[in-house]
């Protein structure tokens, strides 16, 4: 009987690569995937650590393998493992721990849990698979990849890993080690393969995408234009870049490529400079805006989103307001806001005033009203507009049934069903939808 395992992903899309990648190296060691429910024989949680929320999410799902089967491997991958300062080895409801450059080797660290289990000589502690160098020190990045995509139209590939900016508020650095990037080679062969099973949009993403190559004597912009040679794929979208990335070269280039979709994710953090500037981040409000307008006058309406963090230590009102009004001005397609969350081991989290949750809570409620005015506000500027979508599923509104997908610029579409097919382009003009976030082709 083969046995079946179960796994549950926390955190950024460069976990969900990972974990799909690990999907694929069990189903390919014969293990069945299942549904995380009671009766998997292993059950594998792929951790984050990036808020404190995030780690008593990642305990409670380790928790609830266990509770699910009591007898079942409990292996826990990834960044709060590296973080937790040996609380996952010390934890009963984890058997296998592996860090974050050690995924690739699941299913010899199962092999060799059971053999030890088997002869008896298993201990209380977690169990870890023993490594040459820990996570701050690897150079090596690490060999993971997929052949098909769960969503079949769109694949994330996983290009680079770690981070070297040492942000006062980030402990991801402490997480995912130094920047290492992949072999330009490698990546193109996973875009083959991904566009043989159906695939037609790639999603390039990493820890820290923008030092993509920095280690490799190459760059994320020759990186984009090799990707771009694959007749198989038809777009090319980016994850998250830092603003500094964004250059007339850098911006012309992309302009230029028909593949690539105009959707920017700029991290921002705070529209202050004072706030910046504590937080170590590498620019000014001034300069980050410079990029957006620099890109707008590229492109035509592309779509430009962000991250703000509301209650970064000694924030003032002012400070705030100083954001809240950047943003207004700025007028970016989607803003995701997050409460700032004291890290242990970060500058920031030794820093004096530090701002109650109460104020987190009113401030983040304002930049999200904030966005959501500013979201609609991009969206309509599309209506009338003739769009090109790439539907990937059905769905029913009203009754009615559609296919939904996405516009170059990431704006979720609903084509009605029967015009058209799942993972072919259609063409149309942009009218009001059936539903909130969902326009209509026409």
């Amino acid at each position: 009987m083969r046995k079946k395992a179960a796994l549950h992903n926390l955190g950024c899309k460069v976990n969900a690569y990972e974990t799909e990648a690990m999907r694929q190296l069990l189903e390919k060691a014969g293990y069945e995937i299942v549904p995380f429910e009671p009766g998997a024989d292993v059950y594998v949680i792929n951790t984050c650590t990036v808020t404190n929320i995030a780690d008593r999410k990642s305990r409670q799902m380790l928790h609830k393998a266990r509770k699910l089967n009591p007898d079942a491997i409990v292996v826990a991958a990834g960044c709060y493992v590296e973080t937790a300062n040996g609380q996952a080895q010390q934890d009963s409801a984890i058997d296998i721990v592996l860090g974050n450059n050690q995924k690739k080797d699941i299913i010899e660290a199962l092999q060799v849990f059971e053999e030890k289990q088997r002869d008896g000589k298993m201990e209380g502690a977690a169990w870890t698979l023993e490594r040459e160098t820990d996570i701050n020190h690897t150079k090596e990045y690490e060999q993971l990849s997929i052949d098909r995509s769960e969503v079949r139209t769109r694949a994330d590939i996983k290009v680079q890993d770690g981070c070297n900016q040492f942000c006062t508020y980030c402990v991801i650095p402490f997480a995912r080690g130094r920047v290492r990037s992949r072999m330009v080679e490698d990546v193109l062969q996973e875009v083959h393969a991904l566009a043989k099973s159906g695939c037609r949009e790639i999603v390039l993403t990493g820890i820290h995408l923008s030092s993509y190559g920095t280690d490799l004597g190459t760059s994320l912009l020759e990186l984009i234009c090799a990707v771009h040679e694959e007749e198989g794929i038809s777009r090319i979208r980016l994850g998250s870049l830092e603003p500094g990335i964004v250059t007339e070269e850098f911006a012309q280039t992309l302009a230029s490529l028909p593949k690539f979709c105009p959707h920017f994710h700029l991290s921002l953090q705070s529209g202050c400079d004072t706030v910046l500037k504590r937080m170590n981040r590498r620019y000014t409000a001034e300069e980050f805006h410079a990029k957006c307008e620099l890109l707008r006058r590229t492109f035509q309406r592309p779509a430009i989103t962000t991250d703000v963090i509301v209650g970064f230590p000694g924030e003032t009102e002012e400070e705030f307001a100083v954001t809240e009004e950047f943003l207004r001005i700025l007028q970016l397609y989607e803003t995701h806001i997050f409460k700032y969350s004291r890290r242990q081991g970060t500058r920031a989290a030794v820093m004096p005033d530090q701002i109650t949750e109460r104020v987190k809570g009113e401030r983040s409620d304002r930049l999200i009203a904030l966005g959501e005015e500013n979201r609609v506000r991009f969206e309509q500027s599309w209506l009338g507009h003739r769009v090109t979508v790439l539907p990937e599923e059905e769905i029913e509104v009203d009754g009615k049934r559609y296919l939904t997908g996405y516009t170059k610029e990431y704006i979720r579409v609903a084509i009605p069903a029967g015009q058209g097919a799942a993972n072919t382009e259609q063409s149309g003009i942009l009218r009001m939808g059936p539903a909130a976030h969902l326009l209509l082709l026409d």
